[in-house]
């Protein structure tokens, strides 16, 4: 049985007086029946580790580089996320892959080093809206499936979020057929690729707008096995209606 996860991606947003919430977030939920995951910036990473010791949450990263050490100023290696506390790392999210150029293959490798350092790989794919329109979204999240996971993933240290870009931060949300339809076909795909037990295991999030307010219709759907939220994650009261929602799923 796939554990469900609320993970919460605070991108670029957060400085010391952000860790009450998640202090707060602790307080809230001493026991879920989920998985719950906080993604602060790297500068608080450390502390939100720290502030999480002894409670249900675990912290992780937003990014890692694909390398484990070098010259690469200003970058984070794998293996450092996990001397700060992390326990996962996202990638691949559609603001690295647009603001970066981070291409499938970039996140593969990225991918491949931090499932050696130990860490879970939440994988992100998404069309974009002229994508959805031209109806190739099936086409696109297929070739990022193929090409940003990498060979040595299990139901362990993979999970594959789906956000479509153009539901991110813009209050849209794809209607509750679309979403089954791509999460059926990511499973799909695992399964044929990794075989039915890995394939089964992987947990599959949706992101893109989730609040409280929309959670539990879409924690209903097919192989959604949780979210990825991000604005509605900023703030404990808000994370708390959806981890609610998604433990009576």
């Amino acid at each position: 049985m796939r554990r469900k996860l609320a993970a919460g991606n605070w991108k670029m947003n957060g400085t010391t007086a952000a860790l009450s919430e998640l202090e707060a977030l602790a307080r809230a939920h001493p026991s879920p029946s989920i998985d719950v995951l906080i993604c602060p910036p790297a500068t608080l990473l450390h502390r939100a580790a720290e502030a999480a010791r002894g409670t249900e949450i675990s912290v992780g990263g937003q990014n890692c580089h694909a390398a484990t050490s070098g010259a690469h100023t200003g970058d984070i290696s794998a293996d450092m996320l996990v001397d700060a506390g992390a326990n996962a790392v996202i990638l691949g999210h559609s603001e690295r892959r647009e603001d970066h150029g981070e291409q499938n293959e970039d996140v593969r490798a990225k991918a491949r080093v931090a499932m050696d350092a130990g860490l879970k790989a939440i994988i992100c794919v998404g069309e974009s809206l002229e994508q959805r329109e031209a109806a190739n979204t099936l086409d696109i999240i297929g070739g990022q499936l193929s090409g940003s996971i990498p060979d040595q993933s299990t139901g362990e240290n993979l999970i594959v979020a789906y956000e479509p870009i153009w539901a991110i931060g813009t209050g849209k949300v794809p209607t509750l057929n679309e979403i089954g339809e791509v999460h059926d076909f990511i499973r799909a795909r695992l399964e044929r690729r990794f075989g039915e037990g890995v394939g089964r295991s992987v947990r599959l999030l949706y992101g893109g707008s989730v609040k409280p307010s929309n959670a539990k219709d879409i924690f209903d759907v097919s192989n959604v096995d949780g979210a990825l939220v991000g604005g509605a994650s900023l703030k404990a009261q808000d994370f708390s209606g959806i981890i609610d929602a998604l433990q009576k799923a």
